[in-house]
């Protein structure tokens, strides 16, 4: 059992040297700090989205830009399109789970939000179609997704994990929204600018 538990570990350890080594990615979060920073601060909302435990990522990005991450300031405009279990419900009913997240877009998503995707294969369709539905109302989009050519590689700006290994990859999912949420923060509220 030990072996195994340092294998993960190395195994973790590894997928974050190469994503420290991957300047399109590193590239690729700078960008998702400014384009959020930018959403924010035209008094926008960022609306966040997975399935599984890439909804619980959603929903705790989410909080650390409603609440704080690191330093006391006002909230910031975001929410979890994964919460609501009635018009999660309604519209899997009678829409199917494949519309999920694109209604909640047509709903509430206005020009100049963004929305942040959040797959490991990057080829859910319930993401796919919302990011459809973002580009029809002018909603700028961020997807973070494994390292595989994905169908969530056709959208604004895509931030790939360079692992295929589900679970190497949410934790580095887990890793760049903390940085996201880091450096939005500082940005908007404290000596850092992009």
């Amino acid at each position: 059992m030990t072996e195994i538990i340092k294998a993960q570990i190395k195994e973790s350890v590894s997928v974050k040297e190469s994503l420290l080594a991957d300047e399109k990615a590193i590239d690729a979060v700078q960008a998702a700090v400014k384009v959020i920073v930018e959403c924010l601060r035209s008094g926008h909302k960022v609306m966040w989205a997975g399935n599984g435990g890439s909804a619980a990522d959603a929903q705790h990005m989410a909080a650390e830009l409603v609440n704080k991450f690191r330093l006391e300031r006002p909230g910031m405009a975001s929410i979890a399109l994964t919460t609501d279990t009635s018009i999660l419900t309604s519209i899997g009913n009678d829409y199917g789970y494949s519309r999920v997240f694109a209604r909640q877009v047509e709903a509430l998503g206005m020009p100049g939000d963004l929305f942040v995707g959040i797959s490991t294969s990057g080829n859910s369709e319930n993401l796919v179609e919302a990011l459809d539905a973002c580009r029809k109302r002018g909603v700028k989009t961020v997807a973070l997704v494994g390292g595989k050519a994905c169908r969530m590689d056709d959208y604004d700006l895509v931030i790939h994990v360079p692992s295929t290994d589900t679970p190497r990859i949410q934790e580095c999912q887990t890793l760049i929204g903390h940085i996201i949420c880091d450096l939005v923060e500082k940005s908007m509220y404290g000596n850092c600018d992009y």
